[in-house]
């Protein structure tokens, strides 16, 4: 069946630098594929949350995708160690956990995330949840 639907193309304003926080080779490699049809989306990866905090304070993404569980530290410990990054509005923090809402979800949430997608994510969703978070750094640049 052919179709003149244009909702499988790809976001044509989406842009910008994403920072994924995620130790599962395969979540990244899905996520990597989802935005690999994006050729004005560089995305950077960390696998810890270490090293996740190093690279938003280093590299300056302009949003961040972060797994709520990383080998040395949970998600709510991410974003509470960027909150004053998050509050200053140098990028947004969405959350991509196989994890339904739930406490550690909110609590992330209070500490600053923008939103939360369960796993596994279409590209819609994530395409969409991802123009929300680059939108506010994209009005902020000068």
């Amino acid at each position: 069946m052919t179709t003149s639907s244009t909702e499988n193309l790809p976001s044509a304003t989406l842009r910008g630098s994403i920072l994924y926080v995620e130790d599962e080779p395969i979540s990244f490699a899905t996520v990597e594929g989802l935005l690999s049809g994006l050729p004005d989306v560089r995305l950077i990866r960390a696998q810890t949350g270490d090293e996740g905090v190093r690279l938003a304070r280093s590299e300056h993404p302009n949003a961040i995708l972060l797994d709520m569980h990383l080998p040395d530290m949970s998600g709510i410990e991410v974003v509470r160690r960027l909150s004053e990054d998050i509050s200053a509005g140098s990028f947004r923090v969405v959350l991509l956990t196989g994890d339904k809402l739930n406490i550690d979800v909110l609590k992330a949430m209070s500490l600053g995330a923008s939103e939360y997608l369960v796993k596994p994510v279409s590209r819609q969703a994530l395409e969409a949840a991802l123009e929300r978070a680059l939108e506010v750094k994209v009005r902020k640049t000068p």
